[in-house]
């Protein structure tokens, strides 16, 4: 990792590549798809025919510049926006890492020690294929920064369920803290730890057994017995049970946006990928944030149901404290109190391998840790998959926070963060700080995306290009029901609480008897020929949206990259920070948001960039 590709001014360089390239392509991004017809979108960017655009994607083939006329600023020679497109995504500007690398890297000392291990844990026992994939590559990068530092403390924002805390405890030893803002997800976390070590504890004696035939079956058998196979083979992790089984669900029903992927199959995870890609593609920037509280007013179902299947982590809603009654602020804190000397009391003290603590807080750079942790010691601060506006905080948080020697962060959900610089933002107050950007050489500029550009930003090309693509046909009917109502209702800017009314509709006159019910509108000034009217006048046009929005895909990692660039960016600018990269952690395929930013800011812990 030679210094010169990885210097700040390097860094420095590829954000102005990347921002020249967005500043002219961007449009396309930020582009409603719900207004495509309405607007007439594709003649308003785009002035190749949309079989040109496929057949070009299809090919994939390769030029020198952007494509767009310099007077129209319309798109004329798809090729060479694609060959723009891959030369500034993170693979193409070549500053990430390798796992791999990376990992060579913080061992390469001369007195390097070998990385300790704790018990050997059958992982996908477990979690489905995801889940232990992101599980068992960041754990390592974990515990080999937690080992380059010389801490035995991991601090986890944003924690969840606690699958990363649990196997960062029992694999390598190490002293994790989750620290998560739904008690939901904590309490669910501790009992999900509870089954593990209980399991773990039996899977070994099993594995002794199985080693020595002539043994007869141990003691233990009996919590083997507790958790059955076809259980361990269904759950993302141990099957929660009783009490905290039925608060999750709860949590679920309440609007946690926590999303159950517990036996799903292949296919069903390419269904929620397809039925995700495009929901995203639905969402509309243009409109006032929805009230959540009202069933009628919230955002589109698919997006919130499917938001958490393969591109996005479950998200939970960080409340700040300045916002929670007196009442839960006490129970919260007693909560925490209860958990740690109950943990502590359970296990014997940490020397005997209660290493797990779920915390319910919600934390911010400002958060002091020492507050949350009593026993707080010098660590390591993780989040994997960290939604929003959380994923910057951990980086702020890191940087401020003289305790945390070393940082390993994933973001996810980049249509949740708040930009200071767009124009039209409704989810930054003034009071206080937004997750973009972070860094100084991008504030002082102004830059920002736009929410439709975070929303493309979600899109994973390289499960669009494998075929787990747009459900082009719920886009469709989505944008000629916008005509319908642009041409026969004055409010029509209120399909957003339409909802995933396509999922129940067997026909699009269906689907727009549906919506129009929905959104409590006079359905006497329609009738059924004159809404198959609308679509047989669309239909034909239907391979423009198709086109249009693989032009979104194929731009996604590059707003993605510039995202994590200004991340990388606001570290190098740290003068405390001696090592600061982007690593590629994860399989694309099998989780898009497969980039951490590692940081190590230990005092003679320099590693050659």
């Amino acid at each position: 990792m030679a210094s010169s590709i990885n210097s700040l001014e390097a860094i420095q360089k590829k954000i102005d590549a990347v921002k020249l390239f967005l500043s002219v392509s961007l449009s396309i991004a930020n582009a409603h798809t719900v207004d495509f017809y309405t607007c007439d979108v594709w003649d308003q960017f785009m002035a190749v025919p949309p079989v040109e655009v496929l057949t070009e994607i299809t090919l994939n083939a390769k030029k020198i510049t952007f494509g767009f006329c310099d007077d129209s600023k319309r798109l004329v020679d798809v090729a060479e926006l694609l060959e723009a497109a891959y030369a500034h995504s993170l693979p193409g500007l070549g500053v990430c890492v390798g796992r791999t690398e990376l990992l060579q890297s913080l061992r390469h000392t001369d007195n390097a020690q070998p990385l300790e291990e704790g018990q050997s844990i059958a992982i996908d026992e477990f979690m489905n294929s995801k889940k232990s994939h992101e599980v068992q590559a960041m754990s390592e990068v974990v515990a080999s920064l937690a080992q380059r530092c010389r801490v035995k403390q991991v601090i986890d924002v944003g924690s969840g369920k606690g699958y990363l805390c649990s196997f960062l405890s029992l694999q390598y030893g190490l002293q994790v803290y989750g620290i998560d803002s739904s008690s939901v997800n904590t309490h669910g976390a501790q009992e999900r730890n509870r089954k593990l070590k209980k399991y773990s504890r039996a899977y070994q004696r099993h594995s002794k057994a199985n080693r020595t035939p002539t043994v007869m079956p141990p003691s233990g058998q009996e919590d083997l017995e507790d958790i059955a196979p076809g259980e361990r083979a269904r759950g993302d992790m141990v099957k929660t049970s009783g009490d905290a089984e039925k608060e999750e669900g709860k949590g679920r029903r309440d609007g946690e946006a926590q999303t159950n992927t517990t036996g799903l199959t292949d296919r069903n995870e390419e269904d929620a990928m397809t039925s995700l890609t495009s929901a995203i593609l639905l969402e509309d920037n243009s409109l006032p944030e929805s009230d959540q509280s009202d069933p009628a007013s919230a955002p589109e179902d698919p997006f919130l149901s499917a938001l958490c299947v393969g591109m996005v982590e479950p998200t939970s809603p960080r409340v700040p404290p300045s916002e929670l009654s007196l009442e839960e602020r006490e129970r919260r804190k007693r909560e925490n109190l209860e958990r740690k000397a109950m943990s502590w009391v359970n296990s014997g003290g940490m020397g005997s391998g209660m290493l797990y603590s779920p915390l319910t807080s919600y934390v911010t750079a400002e958060t002091e840790l020492k507050e949350i942790i009593g026993e707080l010691e010098d660590a390591v601060m993780v989040g994997l998959h960290t939604c929003g506006d959380l994923a910057p905080s951990t980086l702020r948080m890191f940087v401020a926070k003289r305790e945390l020697l070393s940082v390993c962060s994933v973001g996810c959900c980049y249509h949740l963060l708040s930009e200071e610089f767009d124009p039209t933002r409704q989810e930054c107050p003034s009071s206080s700080v937004c997750g973009f950007p972070l860094s100084g050489y991008l504030r002082e500029q102004s830059w920002f995306c736009g929410r439709n550009a975070r929303m493309s930003a979600c899109l994973a090309l390289e499960r669009v290009a494998k075929g787990q693509g747009i459900q082009m046909e719920s886009l469709f009917y989505r944008a000629v029901l916008h005509v319908i109502l642009r041409d026969h209702y004055s409010s029509f800017k209120s399909e957003k609480r339409v909802g995933n009314v396509y999922s129940k509709a067997t026909s699009f006159v269906d689907y727009v008897w549906r919506a129009l019910r929905r959104l409590e509108l006079d359905e006497s000034k329609l009738s059924d020929s004159v809404i198959q009217g609308y679509h047989d006048t669309y239909r034909p046009r239907m391979v423009e949206m198709e086109a249009f929005n693989m032009l979104k895909v194929t731009l996604a990692p590059c707003i993605e990259g510039l995202i994590l660039l200004d991340r990388l960016c606001y570290l190098k600018e740290q003068e405390d920070v001696a090592f600061s990269t982007l690593v590629q952690l994860f399989d694309p395929l099998l989780s898009p948001r497969c980039y951490g930013v590692v940081a190590v800011k230990a005092p003679g812990m320099e590693l050659s960039e």
